[in-house]
């Protein structure tokens, strides 16, 4: 067995690929079914390294009328809600919960994207669809990525899945780890929920197998939203367990916002927080995947290390940005267009 990734950034982008290609892990994908890979997606209070959408590959096309940028949650509640004639905009949508001006904002803002028919009656605003706003998402499915799922590793991971089992917002949970190669894999043997899957993965032949079915998760049925536990189990602590309960209604709307994250920014949106005008940085071929690679410091940098503190920043000389060299810009501006041309070949319509 080979060694592991150089870091688990190499590993997440490695378990994206994988998931890309050969989702669902058992079985073959069916025709009519399309897969949306993102990573470091969740809400404000879980993020998760990858997130796997199932979407309904003709729903999906339909999804493309309204661009490639995500619909928030001001423009998802009009484009939805939008009716099939023309209508002042407050008898037709639904009571917001929050101020009219905020909706009349989100209005311009869908008809400067083209997505929504406006116009004024005197004062009034009047909307009307171009296109219903189709139900594109079968699953979501979260993954957490430790390339060393250790038992230090494996009680750090373990409350975070026991959240997202209680509250159900994915319909399924899973853990990639590193392939030992072994008759039974070690994670097998680490205190994570039963509820989670494990995929156990080998980075040398990027392939991944399931060493533990998870269980799905009904994300239709209220959820329980864990907040404080007690910090023991001793009969003397007296800290309580605290929660709360989330609607099915509201995990709807939540993982719709997150679906439409995932559609727009895909996980190849690396190069968003790094710094593809220096110099140094390349995109390393390796068997199909491109990585980022760190030409100064000869690695496979983060985020965090590939920003315009790092002590081997060198912009891109003028010269390489003027005159269209070698298309429309230096070479930051190409490879930012060569991994958003990849980005856009996974969704359907685009």
């Amino acid at each position: 067995m080979s060694p592991p990734p150089a870091s688990e950034f190499e590993f997440e982008l490695l378990v994206c690929r994988w998931a890309e290609h050969e989702w669902p892990p058992a079985g073959e994908r069916a025709e009519d079914r399309a897969v949306l890979v993102a990573r470091q997606l969740g809400t404000k209070r879980r993020r998760w390294d990858t997130i796997v959408i199932e979407a309904d590959r003709e729903a999906l096309r339909r999804r493309a009328n309204f661009g490639a940028e995500r619909l928030d949650g001001d423009l998802l509640h009009v484009v939805r809600s939008a009716p099939e004639e023309w209508a002042w905009y407050r008898d037709a949508l639904p009571e917001p919960g929050y101020s009219w001006r905020y909706v009349r904002e989100a209005i311009h803002e869908a008809d400067d994207r083209g997505i929504l028919d406006v116009r004024r009656d005197g004062n009034r605003i009047e909307i009307r669809r171009k296109w219903p706003y189709p139900d594109w998402i079968d699953r979501i499915v979260a993954i957490e990525n430790k390339p060393d799922l250790d038992a230090s590793a494996a009680r750090t991971l373990r409350p975070q899945l026991e959240r997202d089992v209680a509250l159900g917002l994915a319909d399924e949970a899973w853990v990639a780890t590193t392939a030992t190669g072994e008759r039974i894999e070690p994670a097998l043997l680490e205190d994570i929920p039963v509820e989670a899957g494990v995929l156990a993965v080998d980075p040398e032949s990027k392939s991944a197998a399931v060493a533990w079915h998870p269980r799905t998760l009904d994300a239709d049925a209220p959820g329980t939203r864990i907040g404080e536990r007690a910090e023991s189990d001793s009969e003397f602590v007296q800290s309580a367990a605290t929660f709360e309960y989330a609607e099915p209604e509201q995990k709807r709307e939540t993982r719709l916002r997150i679906a439409e994250r995932a559609y727009e920014r895909g996980w190849r949106s690396f190069v968003d927080t790094m710094r593809p005008d220096c110099r140094h940085f390349q995109l390393r071929d390796a068997d199909g995947q491109l990585l980022p690679r760190c030409g100064a410091k000869e690695c496979t940098p983060t985020s965090a290390e590939c920003s315009g503190s790092c002590g081997e920043y060198e912009p891109e000389p003028p010269a390489w940005r003027q005159r269209g060299w070698p298309i429309e810009g230096g070479p930051g501006n190409r490879l930012r267009k060569l991994l958003a041309a990849r980005r856009r070949r996974r969704r359907p319509g685009q």
